[in-house]
């Protein structure tokens, strides 16, 4: 599924399932929430802390597709095309990162 593909399909079901898209303020408090949810695994998985056995079952892939979602609602509500967008982000990084990491002795 193509980027474009993708928010056409997020409309859609947001126009027969979802009745209407939320407020951008409310979907920007759910994409913080949404991202919480996926820190959390992170941080337990992945990180220093314990997970909690309720915790193990979670399915990290699900929780990042929460948050895709609800970042496709907020790019739909604001008239932002989401290839458009990532191809000029990483138009912009090439650019500006051609040397930065290879000349980053941390990364060594």
């Amino acid at each position: 599924m193509t980027l474009a593909e993708a928010q056409k399909q997020v409309d859609t079901w947001i126009q027969t399932v979802g009745v209407r898209y939320f407020s951008e303020l409310t979907n920007m408090a759910m994409l913080t929430e949404e991202v919480g949810e996926v820190a959390r695994i992170i941080a337990r998985r992945y990180g220093e802390q314990s997970e909690k056995e309720s915790d193990k079952q979670k399915d990290l892939g699900d929780e990042m597709a929460d948050v895709l979602f609800v970042l496709i609602c907020l790019a739909n509500q604001t008239g932002v095309n989401l290839t458009e967008a990532l191809e000029k982000n990483m138009q912009k990084k090439s650019i500006r990162d051609a040397e930065r990491h290879h000349n980053n002795p941390k990364l060594k």
